[in-house]
C-alpha cells in the first residue's frame, strides 16, 4: 500500500489549503503504518491566529442569528456527508493515525451520530425556557441561552476525526464560531472533516483552522478565546486550565485515565473477556476511556484469566486498509517506547507477561503486541501511570468492598467498566469515581450515547462533553424579568413594614402549596 495511491497530491493540497496560514513555513507528516510521508501542511503564525479571531467574531455575529431550523439541516447534511463519504475518511483516519478499519469507523459512526443529536435537539436545548418569577402571575422570567463567542478548539491525535469535529458541532449548533487547532500528527482527516462541513452549508469564516505547535499556535487560541475546548494529557491540560483562568475564561477539558473494569462474581467469564478486549485494545489502546486495570474476583480469575489470554493472543494485527486487522499501530516511535518502557520496568519488579511484549517492526515501525500484564506492584511505573497503549494488567481480589477501593485507586477518574449481574453493578457504580461507567460494556454504551454526558473526574478533566451539557457549556445563560403591576418591593403607598408582613404571609401561604 502507497500512501500517494490512497491520498493523491492534489487532493492532500484541496484540504491544506483549508489551513489560514501565512509563513511560507510547513510540516511534514508521516503515516505510522508505513512511514512514508503523508502531507506537507502548512504552519499558522501568531498574526495569522489573531486574524482568524478578528474574521471569526464577525462571522459568528451573522450566524448567530441564523434560524435554528437552519443551523439544524447544517448538521443533518453533514451527517449525511459523513456516510457518503465514510471509505475516503476511513483511508485517511488509518494513514494518518495507524489504526485498524474497525476502530476508524467507530470515528466515522461517532461523528454521524452527534451530528443527527444536535440537529434534532437543538430547538429544545437552547430555545428561551420559562423560569417561576418571585410574585406569582406579576413576576415572568425567561432564560435565554446566549452564544459564548469564538470557541477554541485543540483536538487530539488519537481521535482525529470525531474529537476534530464532535466537540465544535454543539458549538456552532448554539451559535459560536470556532478557531480549530487539529493535532499536527493528523491534521489531513481533520480538514477533510471541515471540508464536509462547509458543504453542508456552514459559512467557512464560521469554522476556521490554523495549524502549529500547541506551545505557539496554541497558546494563541487560549489567548483570544471566549471559550476552551482541549482534549489531551493532564499535564498539558493543567497548563490549558491555569492560561484559562488568567483570562477568567470558561473551559472543558478531557484528560488521562488509568481506567478499570471490575469483574463482579456471578459475571458471565466468556462475555466479561471478549468485552475485556475490545475494551483494552481499540485503538491499539490509544484511548482516553481505555481499560488498563482488570479485577477479576478470586472465585473467576482462573477461569478468566484463560478466557482473556486466548482472545488476546487470537487478535490480528496488519496495516492493511481492509477490514482484516483486529488491531492497528501506534501512533510514534514514543509510543512504542513508552509501552516498552512499562513493560521492561513492571517484568523488572516482578510482573509476568501472559502474551504479547514485543514490539513488531516487521508489521511496520510503530506496531506493538497486544500485552497483558500480572503480578504488576506498586513499584512498577505502569501500575499508576496512563499507558496509553495496548497494555493491561490483571489483578485479583476478594470482596467487592476491595473492588471498588482498587478502582478507586489513583488520581484519574475518566472511565469505568463492571461485568456482572446488572442489579449489583447499578449498585455499585455510584460508588465508582468516574465520569462514566459502562455496565457489561468497556467504553462503547456511554460512548456512542450522544445523549449522555461524558468526561472525567479528579485528574481526568473538568466538564462535559454529549448531551445538553455538550451544547450548554457554549451559552452564557441570561435570566430576563418581566415585572408587571405591582413592584417587588411593594407600592409607594404601603409602608416597608407593612409590606414586609404582607410578604411573610404570602411566603407562608406558598410554602404550603403543593410542590410544582
Amino acid at each position: 500500500m502507497s500512501v500517494a495511491s490512497v491520498v493523491p497530491a492534489s487532493r492532500v493540497r484541496s484540504l491544506t489549503a483549508l489551513v489560514r496560514s501565512t509563513t511560507g513555513e510547513v510540516r511534514t507528516t508521516t503515516s505510522p503504518l508505513t512511514g512514508e510521508d503523508v502531507a506537507q501542511v502548512p504552519l499558522s503564525s501568531i498574526e495569522d491566529v489573531e486574524t482568524a479571531f478578528d474574521t471569526a467574531r464577525v462571522a459568528q455575529e451573522r450566524w448567530a442569528r441564523t434560524p435554528l431550523a437552519s443551523r439544524s439541516a447544517a448538521l443533518l447534511r453533514l451527517h449525511d456527508l459523513v456516510l457518503e463519504h465514510t471509505d475516503e475518511l476511513l483511508d485517511l483516519i488509518q494513514i494518518e493515525s495507524g489504526k485498524s478499519r474497525a476502530h476508524a469507523f467507530d470515528e466515522v459512526a461517532h461523528l454521524a451520530l452527534t451530528a443527527r443529536f444536535y440537529a434534532r435537539r437543538l430547538r429544545g436545548q437552547v430555545s428561551p425556557s420559562r423560569r417561576n418569577g418571585v410574585l406569582p402571575g406579576l413576576t415572568s422570567v425567561r432564560v435565554n441561552q446566549v452564544p459564548k463567542g469564538v470557541v477554541g478548539i485543540i483536538s487530539p491525535w488519537n481521535y482525529p476525526l470525531t474529537m476534530a469535529l464532535s466537540d465544535g458541532l454543539p458549538a456552532i449548533a448554539a451559535g459560536n464560531a470556532v478557531v480549530h487547532k487539529p493535532d499536527s500528527q493528523s491534521p489531513l482527516i481533520a480538514l477533510a472533516g471541515v471540508e464536509l462541513l462547509r458543504r453542508a452549508g456552514v459559512p467557512a469564516d464560521v469554522w476556521q483552522v490554523v495549524s502549529g505547535p500547541g506551545s505557539v499556535v496554541g497558546t494563541a487560541i487560549i489567548e483570544r478565546a471566549d471559550y476552551i475546548c482541549f482534549t489531551g494529557s493532564t499535564a498539558t491540560g493543567t497548563i490549558v486550565a491555569k492560561q484559562a483562568a488568567e483570562r477568567l475564561v470558561n473551559y472543558s477539558l478531557e484528560l488521562g485515565g488509568k481506567n478499570p473494569m471490575v469483574v463482579l462474581p456471578g459475571a458471565d467469564v466468556e462475555r466479561a473477556a471478549a468485552g475485556a478486549v475490545t475494551a483494552c485494545f481499540s485503538s491499539a489502546g490509544q484511548l482516553c476511556v481505555s481499560i488498563e486495570r482488570l479485577y477479576v474476583h478470586d472465585s473467576q480469575l482462573d477461569a478468566f484469566r484463560d478466557a482473556f489470554v486466548r482472545r488476546v493472543q487470537a487478535l490480528s494485527l496488519g496495516a492493511s486498509l481492509d477490514w482484516d486487522a483486529d488491531v492497528g499501530s501506534l501512533i510514534s516511535q514514543s509510543q512504542v517506547e513508552t509501552v516498552t518502557k512499562h513493560v521492561e520496568d513492571a517484568v523488572a519488579n516482578g510482573a509476568t507477561v501472559l502474551t504479547g511484549g514485543r514490539a513488531r517492526p516487521d508489521l511496520g515501525p510503530y506496531f506493538y503486541e497486544p500485552t497483558v500484564l500480572e503480578g504488576v506492584t506498586e513499584a512498577a511505573e505502569c501500575f499508576a501511570e496512563e499507558t496509553f497503549g495496548p497494555l493491561v494488567s490483571l489483578y485479583r481480589y476478594s470482596d467487592v468492598e476491595e473492588a471498588v477501593e482498587l478502582a478507586n485507586a489513583g488520581e484519574y477518574g475518566l472511565n469505568a467498566s463492571v461485568f456482572g449481574p446488572v442489579r449489583e453493578a447499578r449498585r455499585i457504580a455510584p460508588r465508582i469515581k468516574a465520569g462514566t461507567v459502562n455496565i457489561n460494556e468497556g467504553f462503547s454504551a456511554s460512548f456512542g450515547s450522544i445523549d449522555a454526558p461524558m468526561g472525567g473526574m479528579r485528574s481526568s478533566g473538568v466538564g462535559r462533553r454529549q448531551g445538553a451539557e455538550g451544547i450548554l457549556r457554549y451559552t452564557e445563560p441570561q435570566a430576563v424579568a418581566v415585572q408587571r403591576g405591582l413592584p417587588v418591593g411593594g407600592p409607594s403607598f404601603v409602608s416597608s413594614r407593612l409590606w414586609s408582613r404582607l410578604m411573610t404571609v404570602g411566603l407562608k401561604i406558598l410554602r404550603r402549596t403543593p410542590r410544582a
